[in-house]
């Protein structure tokens, strides 16, 4: 992926913009996987999940993203119009099979009442859970 660049749009949104290669595979007959030539892509998030990503996501970074692809329209400098399209993810995060990270679980106010009430509830870890 490129740098992220974090902008405004007219209406005041919050727009993060960045290209993304997309890797592609072909599955050869033995089960093994051979490698074909990328594909490159416009990627753009929007309101706090762009926020977000920005504060998350750094150019060559493994992601997952889901959402949809918008075409459109394009004139360029010369005025020539030209069919277009970009990813739209609605969400998007580090990919957990290929990204080595750490968890900051934080609790909200509304979960604190349940939490202490949960604190004062007697229960067992199912043996599956401990390690």
């Amino acid at each position: 992926m490129s740098e992220p660049a974090l902008t405004t749009t007219e209406k005041g949104n919050t727009r993060l913009y960045f290209r993304v290669g997309q890797e592609h595979f072909h599955r050869e007959d033995d089960g093994s996987f051979t490698p074909l030539e990328p594909s490159f892509h416009d990627l753009v998030v929007f309101g706090r999940t762009a926020e977000r990503a920005a504060e998350r996501l750094a150019k060559g970074d493994r992601f997952i993203a889901e959402g949809r692809v918008h075409r459109f329209a394009r004139v360029d400098a010369a005025g020539v119009e030209s069919e277009s399209e970009e990813f739209v993810a609605a969400r998007i995060g580090h990919d957990v099979a290929r990204t080595s990270y750490t968890v900051e679980r934080t609790r909200t106010p509304q979960e604190e009442p349940a939490a202490s009430a949960a604190a004062d509830t007697p229960h067992t870890t199912p043996p599956s859970l401990t390690a």
